[in-house]
């Protein structure tokens, strides 16, 4: 038996801007929140022709994170 396991992780998304773009201070906000709260970004892309950014982040899953979700419905 191998008592390696492989990490569960728990993903965010979020579009920010608008047609008329996106200030660097606004992904910069974002993106230092999101590290305070632990998410590590994986994927920064902007939806041609939008000015938008989309950002994309994941953060191990712990047990509070499964409890919470257990409480919520989508």
């Amino acid at each position: 038996m191998n008592n390696t396991e492989l990490p569960t992780w728990e993903y965010r998304v979020q579009t920010i801007g608008s047609m008329f773009g996106t200030k660097d201070e606004a992904i910069e906000a974002i993106l230092n929140e999101w590290g305070e709260e632990g998410w590590e970004v994986t994927h920064v892309y902007t939806p041609e022709g939008s000015g938008k950014v989309t950002i994309v982040a994941k953060r191990p899953l712990t047990r509070e994170a499964i409890r919470k979700r257990s409480m919520s419905s989508f």
